[in-house]
């Protein structure tokens, strides 16, 4: 689209088989345009910020997400000599793994979509960024347990098998992830989480990451 206050989001097009677009500002003259569109559309805004227009223009609360940051020197690291990383991982095991991994993903939590849609577009976004080589995977005793992607020095989605989950090993698994962009050569490390997926909250507190900054997104359907 011309326009530069909402924009086209190819990527979520591909998933949710519908048009999609995100509004880049919030105001009346923005969310005016979205009425004249059919689709789906989402909008980023300041906790802080007044949300009676969202609502008046149908837009719904889906996610708040906060954006953890770890600096180097005050990294808390933690070691597990079981836990190897593994560089050349096949592309259907690491997609298998995500399956299911993203329950409290803005696109999940939305109740005007289907859940195959949301899992489509994680699936899509984790294919993308393994064929750019940013996908390592995570051994655990010598067997595949997880994987983390990232761009840079942010880290972008992570999961385990289910049969590694609930052993504590969550920490050992982020803290070689974390440590590996640190060796990259990177003076911090950040991230993006749920503000309800609390025991990921408390993984990367204990890890040295610190809370800077929070975005609320809504989410409107017009059919």
């Amino acid at each position: 689209m011309t326009e530069e206050i909402i924009r086209e989001t190819p990527w979520d097009k591909r998933a949710l088989g519908m048009e999609t677009y995100e509004l880049l500002d919030h105001s009346e003259e923005a969310l005016n345009k979205s009425e004249k569109l059919e689709g789906h559309f989402t909008l980023k805004v300041d906790p802080l910020d007044s949300k009676e227009l969202l609502h008046q223009y149908g837009f719904y609360y889906t996610d708040t997400l906060v954006t953890p940051v770890c600096d180097k020197q005050k990294f808390i690291p933690y070691e597990d000599e079981k836990l190897t990383l593994m560089f050349d991982v096949d592309r259907e095991d690491i997609i298998a793994i995500s399956k299911g991994a993203y329950e409290h993903g803005r696109f999940h939590r939305d109740f005007k979509l289907n859940r195959s849609g949301a899992d489509q577009r994680y699936d899509n976004w984790l294919g993308q960024l393994y064929d750019q080589n940013k996908v390592w995977g995570l051994a655990y005793d010598g067997e595949l347990a997880g994987f983390f992607a990232f761009s840079e020095n942010q880290v972008l989605l992570q999961a385990f098998k289910p049969e590694y989950q609930g052993r504590g090993l969550s920490k050992y698994f982020w803290s070689q992830a974390v440590q590996i962009l640190f060796d990259e050569g990177y003076d911090e490390v950040k991230t993006s989480i749920s503000a309800a997926n609390l025991a990921m909250m408390n993984l990367v507190t204990s890890l040295g990451f610190k809370f800077k900054g929070a975005v609320d997104i809504y989410h409107k359907l017009n059919a």
